[in-house]
């Protein structure tokens, strides 16, 4: 392990290997961010096809990043738990479904602020 204290390119090329290998391995193996990631794709193209404006495209991008992170937030969180306690525990589960309820609150926003800004524009666009 190389000591904190020492910034070099080499160890920041390093940290972005291990960052990109751990957002591989979560979209890899959980399906819940693959569907959000798909689900962020078709909300940017959608966001330059339409005439959005800048603070509309901040709005759309923050929550995008938002979801996003707590979607791996919430992976990490689940795999951790799985670690410490392999079997079945009533706690794990209440803590579990509690990070995935914070999931889904975000993403509730997220699609509240996606109708808010693409609505008039699909509208518009089958008038």
């Amino acid at each position: 392990m190389v000591p904190k204290n020492k910034i070099s390119a080499k160890n920041l090329i390093n940290s972005f290997r291990c960052a990109i290998s751990g957002f591989w391995e979560v979209l890899i193996h959980e399906p819940s961010f693959r569907y959000m990631v798909v689900i962020a794709v078709f909300v940017l193209i959608a966001m330059f096809i339409f005439p959005t404006s800048r603070m509309e495209k901040v709005a759309v991008l923050t929550m995008i990043f938002a979801v996003l992170c707590l979607e791996l937030i919430n992976s990490v969180f689940e795999r951790f738990l799985d670690f410490l306690q392999p079997e079945y525990d009533e706690r794990v589960r209440i803590i579990k479904d509690a990070m995935s309820a914070i999931v889904l609150v975000v993403s509730l926003g997220a699609a509240i602020i996606g109708i808010i800004v693409f609505l008039p524009h699909f509208y518009n666009l089958f008038r």
